[in-house]
């Protein structure tokens, strides 16, 4: 019998689906207005369930936050996990900046939230921070050393590197009101995308790269 005609599947889809749709309204509401500033009624609300069925999935509002900002700092980081030892640093770090400034341009609202989360000290993802990802820009900077060690980069603290991608590359979500009214343009004009893309990449290239 073929997957999609199993009962059990197509339910194991469905509940699937039915998260990611909580997931993706509460994302909405929490970049705007917090934890605090949200409820699970307006949560339900703009999923368009009850919130029964809300909390069926998600048994409190501290949870859903949680499991929302594990969610999009798998998508944060996706970039930073790229890296590999087997890449030319100059190309790994051209590709980073593209797919860390796709990021920024299709999901603003994650990388707002996780702005927030930060800002207000990390209550609820420090101990994240503390193990997971500390240990993966450990990881990556071994491989920044490998790097600058192949004289393909400029001795260059990993760490602050990867700090300077961070900031650099992020703004264009976090700051998209003042990039907007400066420039009069966002990274969904492409090509603004385009214009950005460049001009960091030959920042932060001819800045680090040999």
């Amino acid at each position: 019998m073929r997957d999609s005609k199993n009962p059990d599947t197509r339910r194991a889809r469905a509940a699937l689906k039915k998260r990611r749709v909580i997931m993706d309204a509460a994302l909405t509401l929490f970049s705007q207005f917090g934890l605090h500033g949200t409820s699970l009624d307006r949560v339900a609300e703009s999923a368009d369930i009850s919130k029964t069925n809300l909390l069926y999935y998600f048994p409190s509002k501290e949870l859903l936050y949680i499991a929302v900002l594990e969610d999009l700092l798998d998508i944060w980081l996706a970039p930073l996990k790229a890296f590999n030892a087997h890449q030319h640093a100059r190309q790994a770090i051209e590709h980073y900046i593209y797919l860390k400034l796709t990021v920024s341009r299709d999901h603003p609202h994650a990388s707002k939230l996780f702005c927030l989360e930060m800002l207000q000290g990390a209550p609820l993802l420090n101990q994240t921070l503390t193990t997971s990802l500390k240990q993966l820009v450990e990881e990556k900077s071994a491989i920044i050393r490998g790097w600058i060690a192949a004289g393909q980069l400029a001795p260059v603290e990993p760490m602050h590197l990867v700090f300077t991608l961070w900031a650099t590359t992020q703004h264009y979500a976090d700051f998209g009101v003042q990039i907007a009214a400066v420039s009069g343009s966002t990274l969904e004009d492409p090509r603004f995308f385009q214009q950005t893309l460049e001009n960091l990449k030959k920042i932060i290239l001819d800045g680090v790269c040999r």
